[in-house]
């Protein structure tokens, strides 16, 4: 072999063997993986995306798949398994056409041609949908989630995740306007213990730890107003690191009587703009609160949270519509938010407490999901499942269209792209019925997935859409073939186009690469 050739092959090798490791994943019925980190800690998931980060790639061609699955996962959400499937039969298919003689130049040219056409057929076989048709949105996220280890929780998940995105987007007026959500709108609250049937949606804010009761104080607020101070109510420190040697007790009295004096009139300018509820951020350079403040704003009938993050003010003053005080002096009512209800609540299933805020005005259109779950394996694959469920509801808002799920589109189109190839000539109808051929790779691997005979499912599945019923898609659940519109089995058409352009895009790029340079 040349050397060119033999980069060629060992590119494609590393590809498929990458590919190859993540098909197994694919559909209801299929795989999970058990990944160790470096850290020793322990991942189950079966979302592509999260499997190829977590995997250790050498190859420079392997770690193009790795990002071409990130890539789906910011444009899409949703379909990181069937983007890297797709890339590998396209790249098996490229192996074939190269050992005929075919230029990897022409290959590539052919292939964006018909990636064009299959995104023309998709389009063409997709259903509108409107955003206010809640059941529809809810329909698609369930296809989302039936592939994931919460499969069996997604009755509950399922309009969690629509409900969240749909209050993001406002009133039905809004949504008809809307072209893009920002999910960082949606805040995601993990707390163990309970099941993940007990997961809530709380139109409003919570925090995952209870409310500082050393002092005592109230554990529950009517009517709150609420502060978010950023100076610290403790003792005030020098610039520098100094010593203070006391010699006698009236010294040492004075000292404390006077820090003393200076926490309450902290406290009394926090209680003078009106506060009942203060929220006290995270400080590395002193204490932010100490035993003396806590015990004043409990006699002042003031309920506290502390150790807020830096990075979640943001957020809670969107939510509450309060103003971060950086300093006593600038406590005033105008920088407070308001709450119906602000309070502790005992979570069901362990002994935790969260505060809860509620009754919010939310000028700023955030929601919160509060997840539960027995342990912290099951807790981040729900919030990974969850927020692909947020982002199949994001795709119809940038793409409001659906499509039929179980395999049904990528054989629409690999039929149609048969079609056009019988009349095509010369080297783009040998490219485009290998490109249709490794889009039959998706039923392939569902039907495969399940146990049922993939070459027997394929063949009939050819057969009906070739009659035009163009919805015909595995059932999973049966193990038969039926029409995905009626079982309501349908995903964004985003997800399938966003899939195709970008495994092709990929395939193309590689196949232009003839040879490794190794730079020092």
């Amino acid at each position: 072999l040349a050397p060119n050739a033999r980069h060629n092959t060992t590119s494609r090798l590393s590809f498929q063997a990458v590919a190859n490791a993540v098909r197994t994943s694919l559909g209801p019925r299929g795989m999970d993986k058990l990944m160790q980190l470096p850290s020793g800690e322990v991942l189950i998931s079966n979302d592509g995306a999260t499997i190829l980060s977590k995997m250790n790639v050498l190859h420079p061609a392997a770690k193009m798949l790795v990002e071409l699955s990130q890539s789906q996962d910011i444009e899409a959400g949703d379909g990181t398994t069937t983007v890297v499937v797709i890339a590998g039969a396209l790249l098996e298919s490229c192996g074939m056409l190269l050992s005929k003689g075919i230029h990897p130049a022409a290959i590539a040219s052919s292939f964006v041609k018909a990636v064009e056409s299959a995104t023309k057929v998709l389009e063409d076989m997709s259903r509108p949908v409107d955003l206010n048709d809640r059941e529809a949105l809810i329909n698609a996220v369930h296809t989302c989630l039936s592939s994931k280890v919460v499969s069996q929780n997604s009755d509950l998940l399922a309009p969690i995740a629509v409900d969240s995105v749909l209050g993001v987007l406002g009133d039905a007026e809004d949504r008809s306007k809307a072209t893009n959500v920002d999910l960082r709108d949606v805040r995601m609250v993990r707390q163990i213990g309970g099941t993940v049937d007990d997961t809530e949606l709380v139109n409003g804010l919570v925090f995952n730890k209870g409310s500082t009761k050393s002092a005592g104080g109230p554990a529950q607020i009517e009517n709150a107003k609420i502060a978010l101070i950023q100076f610290c109510l403790s003792a005030p420190k020098t610039d520098m690191d100094n010593n203070v040697v006391v010699s006698d007790y009236a010294a040492m009295d004075r000292i404390l009587r006077d820090e003393r004096k200076f926490i309450l009139g902290l406290c009394k300018k926090i209680k003078k703009s009106g506060a009942n509820v203060v929220l006290i951020q995270k400080s590395i350079l002193r204490d932010a609160y100490n035993e003396l403040s806590l015990h004043f704003l409990a006699k002042m009938g003031i309920l506290v949270v502390t150790d807020i993050e830096r990075p979640d003010v943001e957020f809670i003053c969107r939510t509450l519509g309060c103003s971060p005080v950086a300093h006593p002096d600038g406590m005033s009512p105008d920088k407070l938010g308001t709450a119906a209800h602000v309070g502790d609540v005992a979570l069901p299933g362990s002994g935790h407490k969260v505060v809860k805020f509620t009754g919010v005005k939310n000028p700023g259109r955030t929601m919160t999901v509060l997840l539960r779950g027995s342990n912290d394996l099951v807790l981040a694959e729900a919030d990974r499942s969850v927020h692909d469920a947020q982002c199949v509801v994001r795709s119809l808002v940038k793409k409001r269209a659906l499509i039929a799920g179980g395999g049904a589109a990528e054989i629409e189109a690999s039929l149609r792209l048969r079609d056009m190839a019988l009349g095509t000539t010369g080297v783009d109808s040998y490219c485009m019925k290998a490109f249709a051929d490794a889009l039959e790779a998706i039923p392939y691997t569902l039907a495969e997935n399940a146990g049922m005979r993939p070459v027997d499912i394929v063949t009939e599945l050819r057969r009906r859409h070739a009659a035009g019923d163009c919805g015909t898609g595995i059932d999973v659940k049966r193990g038969q073939v039926s029409d995905m519109y009626e079982l309501d089995v349908v995903q964004p058409l985003l997800v399938s186009t966003s899939a195709l352009n970008l495994s092709t895009e990929t395939v193309c790029m590689l196949l232009k690469i003839d040879d490794l340079v190794v730079v020092q």
